[in-house]
């Protein structure tokens, strides 16, 4: 069996799909071989009845029931060509009225593929095809019928004419309600899965923040305490211990923040297992940058009080992030960081007197993109840059709500 149905000729298999997969080909799906049935058994036994209630009609025979067919035959492709199939229906209900057989619902295969074409965009060629068809019916019914059967009819009222406008206008009104329906639900669509890429984005962005900002720093601290570990391995064992005891402890904390971050990946809507780090946490920073050879000063202004968490962490972050720039990038050996609290603003503010070593000494990399960026998303703004006596500030302001409980 070809593994393959579907391959261009010459190729090994059939030049198209199988009836079966015609769902999953072509721009409107598969063939409506469903509905199509439907129609053609509702026109073929609604003329029957229609016709037997106009006998100066002709008689349904083989003929008229050919033409029947014909004009629901094309409906199966009203999805793929819904134009030459309006035009094909109309043209074959104007043949099975000039022949003279009885009027009925052969208009319901009009009415479906005029319906298809305006759904599909084709709204004029909808348009034209019913009102060619409207005129060559006027033409049968008032001025034809002489020489066509059946034999010795008469002008159809004129009075009748006003049904079947109002048919066509119905046919028309419904496809056009339709197409725009259709179109709002696409636009639905492509609406939510914009937003659905934007939230993928957005929470892409989130967790690479988060994972910078917990390795940069711990690796930071890991690698100041490595080099003293070796430097002191021979000189001074008990000095080395220490070294190696700060990077145990940062390893540790680093690998949990990690599987919080992995976490919450693995289970996406579940609470994390521990809170998100805040500024409660600043004295581990402190404590952290000591390990690195680093000394820092704190210093609260205004009065101290809990924010609202996703504040807290942007603060937590951005002060560790500054502070891992001073390790890294600063031959300066102190720091200061100074907390200021104001009624709806926290402003950050971390300075070091360099000078810068290897490298600007605020970084230039995805450190200062991320503060940024997490300022940025709670409205407030960053600004680092070199002072004027030769150290490095970085200064963060980020708004908090009045109503916020203190």
């Amino acid at each position: 069996m070809d593994a393959h149905p579907t391959r261009n000729p010459g190729h090994g298999g059939p030049p198209w799909p199988r009836p079966w997969q015609w769902a999953a080909h072509g721009p409107g799906a598969g063939l409506p071989w469903r509905s199509t049935l439907v129609v053609t058994v509702f026109v073929m036994i609604g003329t029957g009845f229609a016709a037997r209630n106009q006998p100066d009609r002709l008689a349904l025979d083989v003929l008229g029931r050919a033409l029947l067919l014909l004009a629901c035959a094309p409906l199966l492709l009203r999805h793929r060509h819904p134009v030459p199939v309006v035009f094909g229906v109309s043209a074959a209900t104007l043949g099975y009225l000039a022949a003279g057989y009885a009027y009925g619902p052969v208009f319901a295969a009009v009415a479906v593929a005029c319906f298809a074409a305006v759904v599909h965009g084709h709204r004029r060629a909808a348009w034209w095809a019913l009102g060619l068809l409207w005129a060559g019916h006027l033409l049968l019914a008032h001025w034809l019928y002489r020489w066509l059967p059946p034999g010795g009819d008469g002008p159809a009222p004129w009075g009748q004419e006003l049904p079947v406008a109002a048919f066509a206008v119905a046919i028309l009104a419904a496809a056009e309600l339709a197409r725009v329906r259709r179109e709002q639900w696409a636009k639905e669509r492509a609406e939510r899965a914009a937003a659905e890429r934007r939230r993928a984005d957005e929470e892409r962005l989130r967790i690479a923040r988060e994972l910078h900002d917990v390795l940069a720093h711990s690796l930071s601290v890991i690698n100041v305490q490595a080099g003293v570990g070796l430097a002191l391995l021979d000189a001074d064992p008990a000095q080395a211990r220490t070294a190696l005891t700060t990077i145990k402890a940062a390893s540790k904390e680093a690998l949990g923040e990690v599987r919080q971050v992995l976490d919450t990946l693995r289970a996406p809507g579940d609470a994390p297992r521990a809170p998100a780090p805040g500024l409660d946490r600043l004295p581990e920073l402190v404590e952290q940058a000591a390990a690195a050879g680093l000394t820092v000063r704190t210093r609260v202004e205004g009065r101290r009080r809990r924010l609202p968490p996703g504040t807290e962490l942007a603060a937590f972050r951005i002060v560790q992030e500054a502070l891992t720039n001073v390790v890294r990038h600063s031959g300066s050996r102190t720091a200061e960081v100074v907390l200021g609290y104001g009624p709806d603003v926290l402003s950050l503010r971390v300075d070091d007197e360099g000078p810068a070593t290897g490298g600007d000494a605020g970084g230039s990399g995805n450190g200062l993109v991320g503060m940024r960026e997490r300022a940025a998303a709670l409205g407030g703004t960053i600004e680092a840059g070199t002072r004027p006596d030769g150290g490095f500030r970085v200064r963060a302001t980020l708004p908090v709500r009045p109503e916020e409980p203190s």
